[in-house]
């Protein structure tokens, strides 16, 4: 004859206790007394305490929904005890909207000065060149207008180095 294994029998009796165990479990009460201290407690308040004062009840199959209370009178009984009101789905939401916005703005930002950064460090590298290139000395030929190779005079030397020279004292 078979025999039930120990692990199915033991798999068994847990699945029957999770069945049963909300029938055990201790009941959680919160209310707001007459001087407008809010209470914990496992018993129910006093039968005196008007429904809209309380704000937790345990969940009980036969409880009707008149004994739990609404969103508005738990918000105005929380702000009556002088606790801070935690903000809602919709507020935190636009809060982290507009974290993102203010994060993707300053990444813009950064990525406009690197780029701002980069044009710089090329405009000050052709300008050492150019400054290399006309203190050097050397003869320095150009193509004219007319598609004919000619030289720099002197004074266009003169001007262009000064130009450069301005330049680099804008890099530094």
């Amino acid at each position: 004859m078979n025999r039930p294994s120990p692990r199915l029998l033991f798999a068994g009796a847990l699945m029957l206790l999770a069945q049963l165990a909300p029938q055990f479990a201790h009941a959680q009460y919160s209310w707001i007394d007459e001087k407008g201290t809010r209470v914990f407690s496992d018993r129910p308040p006093p039968p005196g305490t008007p429904p809209d004062r309380i704000l937790k009840a345990p969940r009980r199959v036969d409880a009707m929904p008149d004994k739990v209370a609404p969103a508005a009178a738990v918000d105005a009984a929380s702000s009556a005890a002088g606790k801070p009101r935690q903000p809602s789905l919709a507020e935190r939401e636009a809060d982290y909207r507009k974290r993102q916005a203010e994060r993707q703005d300053g990444e813009k930002k950064a990525q406009e000065d690197a780029g701002r950064k980069a044009a710089q460090q090329e405009l000050c590298a052709g300008a050492r060149q150019e400054e290399r290139q006309l203190a050097s000395g050397m003869r320095i030929s150009e193509m004219q207008a007319n598609g004919e190779r000619g030289y720099i005079s002197d004074e266009d030397r003169a001007r262009r180095l000064a130009r450069a020279r301005q330049a680099l004292a804008d890099c530094r």
